[in-house]
């Protein structure tokens, strides 16, 4: 799907770096060619209203688990970086080049290399060939890799290479088959669990790893006040560290599965409230530098079970921006903020020219109406399954229109 038309959206207000600004977006071979309140449309130009809405960067959606592309045009994503936990798994430079084909013309899939083969945690995948394949970055999968040794080689590796290493903080030696975080409502629901400080303890390794190797690490969730303060401490030292999270930690706590609700089932699992304020404190004060979907969705015969054997996982692409609107509104961030989690820093992470609305930059666009009223009804989601926490939860923000490489994908 090549751009054979410019393309301006004009009348809305543009999300930039610095603020929010009345103009237009003239987009044209696919790059964004003018921005601004100056821009107008040229004639035989194709033209979107914005009609008074947000114009802002389409989301680049940072460690999803499945590709659905439906749910992703929905929630405003043109872009997504795919965690290597595949079947087969993303181990091979052959997988890696098929995958990064797989989305386009009017999705682009960023695969992330798996680290070690099979995701094992032990032998070194070969990474720079998956570079050249298409990666944009190496990931630990779903767990965290427990040899000290390997992963000071794969960081010293990928820091060579100049890619990201996205981790998963978790030391499974305490995690093991835990379903939710030890604390009063595991206890009162009998729930196998492991305490919060199997974040704390994987961070305090991966970060001292990271000074050591000078490798760039982005730990993909992280869900605990100990944690997040231990993100904050190595960002003063200097350290290349980065970390996100998904809606589901900044909006719900471990009380939420007080009724075992299989949707709540998550990794890492819930957290107390305590540290869910924390969170909303970290995305405030920068600590935080992605807020991503964590989209996993999961059929029922993978949730339909006792909430201890449920697969851990839920449908995010289609909440994301709402659930990060809702941010906005209760003033925890302010509107250039929120694109700059949802996109402009996953895209400095992936190396990728995307993210704002600026002149040379790839043409992914969304036209939000950021008051835009509407409830989450598993029953209607484009997902391939319907496994969202946030079941009937009242919220606003909806994508009117979307633009991939200046070619509208809706409208």
């Amino acid at each position: 799907m090549k751009q054979v038309r410019p393309l301006t959206i004009t009348g809305g207000k543009i999300v930039a770096p610095h603020g929010i600004v009345d103009g237009a977006v003239r987009c044209v071979d696919g790059l964004i060619a003018a921005v601004g309140g100056d821009v107008n449309a040229s004639e035989g130009d194709q033209v979107i209203s914005a009609k008074g809405k947000l114009i802002a960067p389409g989301i680049v959606d940072f460690g999803v688990f499945a590709i659905d592309k439906p749910a992703f045009h929905f929630g405003g994503i043109t872009r997504a970086a795919l965690m290597p936990d595949q079947s087969p798994p993303l181990d091979y430079p052959s997988r890696v080049n098929y995958i990064a084909k797989s989305g386009k013309p009017d999705l682009w899939v960023h695969p992330l290399a798996a680290a070690t083969r099979g995701l094992e945690g032990s032998e070194l995948a070969e990474i720079a060939l998956m570079r050249d394949a298409g990666a944009r970055g190496v990931a630990t999968g779903r767990n965290w890799i427990g040899d000290s040794g390997v992963m000071l080689r794969l960081l010293q590796y990928a820091a060579m290479l100049d890619l990201v290493v996205v981790t998963h903080a978790e030391d499974a030696g305490l995690t093991g088959e835990a379903a939710a975080t030890a604390g009063e409502f595991a206890t009162r629901l009998g729930l196998p669990s492991a305490p919060a400080e199997a974040e704390t303890l994987a961070l305090v390794r991966d970060i001292a790893l990271a000074e050591l190797s000078g490798a760039r690490v982005h730990f993909r969730q992280v869900t605990t006040a100990a944690g997040l303060d231990l993100v904050r401490a190595a960002k003063a030292q200097g350290i290349q560290v980065t970390c996100g999270i998904t809606p589901a930690h900044f909006m719900l706590s471990d009380l939420a599965t007080a009724d075992f609700r299989r949707f709540t089932r998550l990794s890492p699992s819930l957290r107390s409230e305590a540290d869910r304020q924390a969170a909303l404190v970290a995305i405030g004060d920068g600590t935080v530098d992605v807020i991503s979907s964590g989209h996993d969705p999961r059929g029922p015969e993978d949730k339909r079970l006792p909430f201890a054997d449920a697969e851990p996982g839920m449908a995010g692409a289609e909440t994301l921006l709402a659930m990060v609107m809702g941010l906005v509104r209760d003033e925890v961030i302010d509107m250039p903020r929120a694109f700059e989690l949802l996109a402009a820093k996953p895209a400095e992470l992936l190396g990728i020219p995307t993210g704002t609305l600026k002149v040379g930059h790839e043409a992914d666009i969304a036209v939000v109406d950021p008051e835009a009223p509407w409830v989450v009804d598993r029953r209607k989601m484009a997902a391939t399954a319907d496994n969202t926490p946030f079941d009937m939860h009242g919220v606003q923000g909806r994508v009117r229109a979307l633009v991939k490489g200046g070619v509208a994908v809706t409208s």
